[in-house]
């Protein structure tokens, strides 16, 4: 089985490397997946409850999905190939006839009856070479009532002007169909326009080829899935004279777009209608139609810098604007998407720099955005509440160059009342000047609107300002920007030793502190990250153990180093792998993380990010002890097993006095920087 799929897997890249063209590759991948039933077998997918048809390539065959529909195999004679009865596969060539007789065979039979009518038969039965793109019967019947019935009525015109549009006067492959390309027609040399995109599409002023390459003895046949039209107006001049484009037209002109819309291209334009225009609040409207580079933004969203017809989208796919950020164009069924929304109610609209697809709801990018807009509707709603109720809204509004620390829903925790204290820590998620994540540096420090002082700290993996680190991307409005932060910002009030002071479960490490000596080093400026011991910690302690402690401070300043090192390092600094820490004294602490909980030496951190002036402190209701040498990596960041009890997880004082491993820790005097390979 393993060699089966291998010498499979060296023909489809041998064949794809010596395919010419993107629809060769699709072709020959399918020649690749029908070779069982026989020579010259394609596989075909077809979508499920229709009759559309695809060649594939190997993303759509291993998802077996188009446009969001499931799709099944169908297997097929591949172009210029027949079945003889009795026989696997397709192993006749078709006979090579003139391009009317083709027509027959390849079934545009509803073309070659129209052709009979408008006398085009002798010219495409006689001498010379052609391309005809030959509409589908499916093609025809489609077509509005009214207008063939005015092809039909008037055979030696109309009919036949519609059919000369669709031929060009030398033989012309799918190979020859190159993207962006145009030839004159034989309809007044009106030219038709090709798109052969790389997923193997290929398209005629947006109709799909469904039968490419159906050679004739005079030229060759490509069936089309519509009826074309010809062209003759840019872009501009489509939207100039449709009245559902009204506000759109007013604003190109008030942008200076008119003049990109009327030049040479392959634009992709997503028109919103009045409607969709007046489906945006009056105020955001006003104030977007008022600001030139807002409104340019707005507009250039909604322009791609690539031509894309309808029937070339088979997958959500992401493509750039000319504002330079991207939307994601796909499908859904027989309904285009963008950003995986049906708001597409026109489509193919064709001229002669491009195609317009008409939209019923307007793209704002975020670059034409205020910061109570950029957080609409988004994952911040509890923060931008609680911003408003604070009375920020005037700055979240504003044209003020701000950044505005939004953290996500689930980072409040209790009562979201608004005191005092916190319209402050809200003041102090808005910072002074407009930002990008990506120009903040280590130790940078950041005004806040409060006044507060904010400190930036890089990390291998994280970018955290204070305890709050980066969880998404930037949002860069017009004048302001947003951070999304994974969790409330606490703002350092004071030196590490006045953290411990003012929180009761560090009562007896204050009392330790004092005793070894230690005081002035947790009050002196400096990064200090103090992984601080908690009364519980002591309480496990056997008494006379910790009364010896209390009576050695050399001994218990050694302790106490090895749960403090220089450096600062939240949680969000702590990555899900390894990372280790150099304390003061003694050996590398292993830390990890394991559902969402920070260890240091398989002790989990019961309570992080306590932040100081010079430091941050993280709570731990055990003592820390260092591991075995051998110890396995991923033991580090959590408990191999269940946690032991507390009884069970004591300290007994032979163990804390033998432990040779334990002992280096005591003896040992120098004071070294605490090294984050994070």
């Amino acid at each position: 089985m393993k060699v089966c799929l291998l010498v499979l897997g060296l023909s489809l890249v041998l064949t794809v490397c010596v395919a010419r063209s993107p629809y060769q590759a699709v072709l020959q991948h399918s020649r690749i997946r029908g070779r069982q039933q026989g020579p010259n077998v394609c596989a075909m997918q077809q979508i499920k409850g229709t009759d559309k048809k695809y060649f594939t390539n190997c993303k759509q065959w291993y998802h077996r999905k188009i446009c969001g529909h499931p799709t099944m195999i169908t297997y097929e004679c591949c172009p210029g190939y027949e079945k003889i009865p009795g026989e696997k596969g397709c192993p006749a060539a078709l006979p090579l006839v003139n391009i009317y007789n083709t027509l027959g065979v390849v079934g545009a039979t509803t073309t070659q009856m129209y052709s009979d009518r408008a006398k085009l038969r002798d010219e495409i039965e006689g001498p010379g070479s052609f391309t005809f793109f030959a509409p589908s019967n499916e093609a025809w019947a489609a077509l509005p009532t009214e207008i063939l019935d005015a092809l039909v009525s008037n055979v030696n015109i109309e009919l036949l002007n519609a059919l000369h549009y669709h031929m060009v006067s030398r033989r012309l492959t799918s190979e020859e169909l190159r993207h962006g390309s145009s030839f004159a027609s034989m309809y007044q040399d009106f030219h038709v326009h090709i798109h052969h995109y790389s997923n193997g599409i290929v398209t005629v002023n947006c109709a799909r080829l469904i039968k490419p390459d159906q050679h004739a003895t005079n030229g060759i046949v490509h069936v089309v899935d519509r009826v074309i039209t010809a062209i003759s107006n840019n872009v501009h001049t489509l939207i100039d004279v449709d009245d559902d484009l009204e506000t759109l037209r007013t604003a190109i002109a008030a942008a200076g777009l008119t003049n990109i819309l009327e030049s040479e291209g392959q634009y992709t334009i997503f028109a919103p209608t009045n409607e969709a225009f007046e489906k945006i609040p009056p105020e955001t409207l006003n104030r977007i139609l008022g600001d030139p580079i807002a409104l340019k933004d707005l507009l250039n969203y909604h322009i791609l810098k690539n031509m894309q017809c309808a029937e070339s989208i088979v997958s959500g796919t992401p493509m750039e604007t000319l504002q330079g950020t991207v939307l994601e164009v796909g499908c859904e069924g027989d309904q285009m998407t963008l950003n995986g929304k049906a708001i597409i109610t026109k489509k193919d609209q064709l001229g002669t720099n491009g195609v317009i697809h008409y939209i019923n709801e307007l793209l704002i990018p975020d670059s034409a955005k205020t910061l109570l807009e950029l957080a609409d509707g988004s994952t911040v709603a509890t923060a931008t509440k609680l911003f408003v109720d604070a009375g920020l809204s005037s700055h979240l509004t504003g044209s003020e160059p701000l950044t505005m620390l939004s953290p996500l829903n689930e980072a409040f925790k209790g009562s979201l009342t608004m005191t005092p204290d916190m319209r402050r820590l809200m003041t102090n998620h808005i910072l002074k000047e407009q930002l990008s994540s990506k120009s903040l540096y280590h130790g940078q420090e950041l005004e806040t609107l409060g006044g507060l002082k904010l400190r930036v700290f890089v990390y291998r993996n994280n970018l955290c300002i204070e305890n709050a680190c980066i969880a998404a991307h930037d949002k860069m409005g017009r004048y302001a920007t947003m951070f999304t932060v994974d969790k409330v910002l606490a703002p350092p009030m004071g030196t590490v030793m006045d953290v411990l002071k003012a929180d009761d479960r560090f009562s007896l490490l204050v009392g330790v502190i004092q005793t070894a000596g230690m005081t002035e080093l947790l009050n002196q400026q400096g990064a200090l990250t103090f992984f601080a011991p908690t009364n519980d910690a002591f309480n496990a302690m056997p008494k006379p153990e910790f009364s010896r402690l209390m009576r050695n401070p050399q001994e218990l300043s050694a302790v106490l180093k090895y749960h403090l090192g220089e450096g600062m390092l939240v949680s969000g600094g702590v990555s899900g792998s390894h990372t280790r820490v150099k304390p003061l004294q003694g050996e590398k602490l292993e830390l990890g993380v394991r559902n969402q909980t920070v260890y240091v030496n398989r002790i989990p951190v019961a309570d992080a990010d306590l932040m100081a002036t010079n430091g941050v402190v993280h709570a731990m209701n055990s003592i820390i002890k260092p591991l075995p040498v051998k110890v396995d990596r991923e033991q580090a960041d959590g408990p191999a097993a269940p946690l032991r009890s507390a009884a069970s997880s004591r300290l007994d004082s032979r163990s804390f006095r033998d432990d040779d491993l334990f002992q280096k820790v005591l003896k040992s005097r120098s004071s070294r920087t605490m090294n984050l390979s994070r």
